[in-house]
């Protein structure tokens, strides 16, 4: 065992981080297309994939969750699993961080504490609705702004810059 390992287990043991690989889980996607898993033998199902660390890093310490945010494992490294599994991971990872990108602001609205959100995005025409005052419109980088509608849907305005000013005055008092 390499110094890194050993160093890099005593962590994950005082973190209560327990790591999931091929030998100790089994994967497997369900009839209605979730993910379940398989270890220590129980079966946990649906669970959810979460990223750790920036959702762009798919491929390691991917947080292996059921519906009620507890964690059941992590998955170190998802390279180690065979590829059908890894497969099915992807696929989850994808529809977890499924993110269309807002290309034009067409109306939004506000009633009640929420606003009412009518976009053109990547993926088609769509209305949303977000919870205002909670976060749920707040810039992910300098210039990309990130908003989450109140079933936690994601979408995201990438260049708010490039935002008409028309665009820009509905989203401003968002911000």
């Amino acid at each position: 065992m390499r110094m890194e390992e050993h160093q890099g287990m005593e962590l994950a043991d005082a973190a209560g981080i327990r790591y999931l690989t091929p030998s100790n889980s089994e994967f497997a996607e369900t009839t209605g297309h979730l993910l379940s898993v398989w270890t220590k033998g129980e079966v946990h199902s649906p669970v959810y994939v979460h990223c750790s660390f920036p959702h762009t890093n798919q491929r390691s310490f991917l947080s292996i969750r059921t519906a009620d945010n507890k964690e059941i494992g992590m998955i170190r490294y998802l390279d180690v699993f065979p590829q059908s599994t890894a497969s099915i991971i992807e696929r989850q990872l994808k529809i977890r961080y499924f993110t269309p990108e807002i290309t034009k602001v067409i109306a939004v609205s506000e009633e009640f504490g929420y606003s009412y959100w009518e976009v053109e995005t990547t993926a088609g025409r769509c209305r949303f609705t977000v919870r205002n005052g909670s976060g749920s419109v707040k810039f992910a980088a300098e210039n990309r702004l990130l908003i989450i509608d109140v079933d936690g849907n994601r979408f995201v305005i990438p260049h708010v810059d490039q935002l008409s000013d028309k665009e820009y005055r509905m989203i401003e008092t968002r911000l």
